[in-house]
């Protein structure tokens, strides 16, 4: 019943399960932790340990993304960059991909009613909030770097807690319709595994 559930869910029209991050005071100290993180501009260099592992990612990633991203040199510039970003910040990027799926189905230009934009529906408060004037939600790199850095910040201030970290990202703190949806996606559409991948 449980997997019916999210699998209906995964179907409703994406624009729907968009929510937004809600605005909350931050301390002094946090709104320069999250600033520094937001505008490091250190050079891109790859995340994965080795090119045995970033050709069998990239390679099983690829594949899945497939019919969202057709073209094949951008959809391996945005695996790359979801892997740099979520790595970067402590994050499972297949976690990231999931939370991208169920944000903005992989649309580079998804504006939600609330007015989060981007893959991952970032609200433009935090650009006035910990970034720059000239931080552009729409590029790639920057839409990552900004709803990484978030995710992870709600994770710190949620003791680890992902139900409640995707909740906070939502906008939905305590119901578990979102939470749900993005972890059914991870598991369900993004779960990977050298072992498994191996055994094909």
């Amino acid at each position: 019943m449980r997997s019916l559930i999210a699998l209906a869910a995964l179907l409703l029209p994406l624009a729907v399960q968009a929510g937004a991050q809600k605005y909350e005071p931050l301390s002094a100290s946090v709104r320069a932790a999250l600033s520094r993180t937001v505008s490091d501009r250190a050079p891109p260099r790859s995340s994965f340990t080795d090119s045995t592992e970033a050709i069998g990612w990239l390679s099983e990633m690829s594949q899945r993304l497939e019919k969202r991203i057709p073209d094949r040199d951008a959809r391996l510039d945005f695996l790359r960059a979801v892997h740099y970003e979520a790595t970067r910040a402590g994050l499972d990027p297949q976690l990231v991909l999931g939370l991208i799926q169920v944000e903005s189905g992989f649309k580079k230009y998804a504006v939600s009613t609330a007015g989060a934009r981007g893959f991952m529906q970032v609200m433009p408060f935090w650009v006035r909030l910990v970034g720059g004037s000239e931080d552009n939600l729409f590029h790639l790199r920057t839409n990552l770097r900004y709803g990484c850095t978030i995710l992870r910040h709600y994770l710190d201030i949620e003791r680890g807690d992902l139900y409640r970290a995707l909740g906070r990202y939502n906008g939905s703190l305590g119901q578990p319709q979102y939470p749900n949806m993005v972890r059914a996606a991870w598991q369900n559409h993004w779960s990977y595994s050298k072992r498994n991948l191996a055994m094909r």
